[in-house]
């Protein structure tokens, strides 16, 4: 049995005891009921995620996967593959969005290097990221596969390790990716998983203008004839069409899940790490919050397919590496104050409104 059957042996669905725990105290807070809303729904999962009522979310960990994309050769992005590296060496140093916003969450960043095409052993020997490179980026999917069918196995188990070695340390992950080009093969797995035509979901990624936008439409097209994955197949889907980091986050979510740890879904790519996981272990569904909703046209049939009829936030964000996720920690904090911090009619000695 390898590392990631063992691993889904492990995974169960929310604790409903405590949902109902929760929701039989948030029923009784000293407040118009349910005036919290969505922060009240989001306690009740908490709870059932964690088997707690006091569900820990303090220590926070924001896990960025680093990934280069063959068919970036297609033109599929405004910016060169060159700067997947660059952008890795800036998250080191403190100076990216997911560096500002998850010091202000009071999060930790953890970057790793999935596929980059470029040599960072010296990042990882100096302990600034952490190494689980599969390949120097995949190979072009307008062509034929993305990797190997163990290439594929080996990028999720890799995000597993890395779950399995922060979990005793970090209570909730957010999940976080980087790499030119990654929207196309997102949105081939989007394709895939939803069934909707590459038409309906692609999206400008960093940018492109109308006719940039008509040409990605049809590289996608392209790469779904050419690679035909099998929808009910995670890891075929992954192998085919996917992106080392994309395998990560995937395997990230499944670790987590399996040591009942919240995992917070950021933007579309992650959307698309959170699809092959849940084509792996449904059950996966049941440990994801999704940060926010990303103005890639696609993200929306992404979300609704792993049940989010509605994200936490909507702020036009598009940037990835983990932002909306450092982002929406603030409201996971505030969900838990809410169930733990709020006094009941009874313990504030205030008469209840009558029913």
């Amino acid at each position: 049995m390898g590392a990631l059957e063992r691993t889904l042996k492990d995974i169960f669905p929310q604790d409903t005891d405590y949902r109902v725990k929760a929701k039989a105290r948030l029923d009784q807070l000293a407040l118009p009921h349910w005036a919290l809303g969505d922060l009240m729904d989001l306690a009740i999962d908490l709870a059932g995620m964690t088997r707690s009522l006091t569900p820990p979310v303090g220590r926070k960990a924001i896990v960025t996967m680093a990934g280069d994309h063959g068919v970036t050769v297609e033109g599929v992005s405004k910016f060169p593959r060159e700067v997947t590296p660059q952008m890795v060496v800036n998250f080191v140093n403190g100076g990216a969005g997911i560096n500002a916003l998850a010091r202000q969450a009071g999060a930790s960043v953890f970057v790793v290097d999935m596929g980059v095409d470029a040599d960072l052993r010296n990042l990882a020997d100096a302990g600034k990221i952490i190494n689980k490179k599969v390949g120097m980026g995949t190979a072009n999917i307008a062509a034929g596969p993305a990797m190997s069918p163990a290439m594929a196995r080996r990028a999720v188990e890799s995000g597993i390790d890395v779950a399995e070695m922060l979990a005793d340390d970090y209570d909730i992950f957010g999940t976080g990716d980087m790499g030119i080009g990654n929207t196309t093969p997102s949105t081939a797995i989007a394709a895939v998983c939803t069934g909707r035509s590459a038409e309906e979901l692609t999206g400008r990624g960093t940018g492109l203008d109308d006719g940039q936008l008509q040409q990605k439409v049809k590289i996608i097209e392209r790469i779904l004839a050419v690679n035909q994955p099998d929808p009910k197949d995670g890891l075929d889907i992954l192998a085919k069409v996917g992106g080392f980091e994309i395998g990560g986050i995937a395997g990230l979510i499944i670790g987590a899940a399996a040591r009942r740890k919240p995992v917070l879904i950021d933007g579309f790519i992650s959307t698309a790490g959170a699809l092959i996981a849940y084509k792996i272990e449904p059950f996966v569904r049941d440990y994801l919050i999704f940060a926010h909703r990303s103005v890639e046209r696609g993200h929306r049939y992404m979300q609704e397919m792993l049940g989010c009829k509605q994200p936490l936030l909507d702020l036009n964000f598009r940037l990835g590496e983990g932002t909306g996720a450092a982002v929406a920690m603030n409201l996971v904090e505030g969900a838990v104050a809410i169930l733990t911090e709020v006094a009941t009619f009874a313990e504030a000695a205030v008469a209840a409104a009558d029913k």
